[in-house]
């Protein structure tokens, strides 16, 4: 099995956390297939793509350049799923095989967690909070800079948490 070094979309490295590479055989065809743990932030901007420019470096030296359609894996850890059709096996010849049939897919999520990939990038969110306070708390918090309410209401947060 061949492990996968780096992988660029769109000319931008993305952080990948753990991924399988392999030929899909199905009985329209052959695609070459990669599933990659990202974080949340990478999910979240390609999410609406349909194809990307994908380079995959593997670390025997290898890279593989194609346009890719991309689509997201939901249900477990944020993964991209990265496959192209393939003709030419011969240059794909040596990759794990898997088969519609088969009820083998490479476990990627293994030895992974959701607190790992978010000490690589935090997604950051919008909220917007429905409070009832006394007037002089309404205009206080008016008077405040975005920037500020956001470092206030963290601090709070992690202050409960602990």
């Amino acid at each position: 099995m061949f492990k996968v070094k780096t992988v660029k979309i769109d000319g931008e490295e993305i952080h990948v956390f753990n991924s399988a590479i392999f030929i899909f055989e199905a009985s329209t065809g052959l695609t070459f297939e990669c599933n990659v743990i990202v974080t949340e932030v990478v999910v979240k901007k390609y999410q609406r793509e349909e194809n990307v420019i994908v380079e995959i470096e593997l670390e025997d030296g290898r890279i593989i350049n194609s346009i890719m359609m991309v689509n997201t894996i939901h249900g477990g850890l944020p993964q991209l799923h990265l496959c192209c059709d393939i003709d030419d096996t011969e240059e794909y010849k040596d990759f794990d095989r898997v088969n519609e049939n088969d009820t083998r897919f490479p476990d990627i999520e293994e030895g992974v967690t959701l607190e790992d990939i978010r000490k690589v990038e935090m997604p950051i969110e919008p909220i917007t909070l429905k409070l009832k306070l006394p007037i002089d708390q309404v205009e206080w918090l008016k008077k405040q800079k975005k920037n500020e309410l956001n470092e206030i209401i963290s601090e709070i947060i992690k202050l409960k948490r602990q």
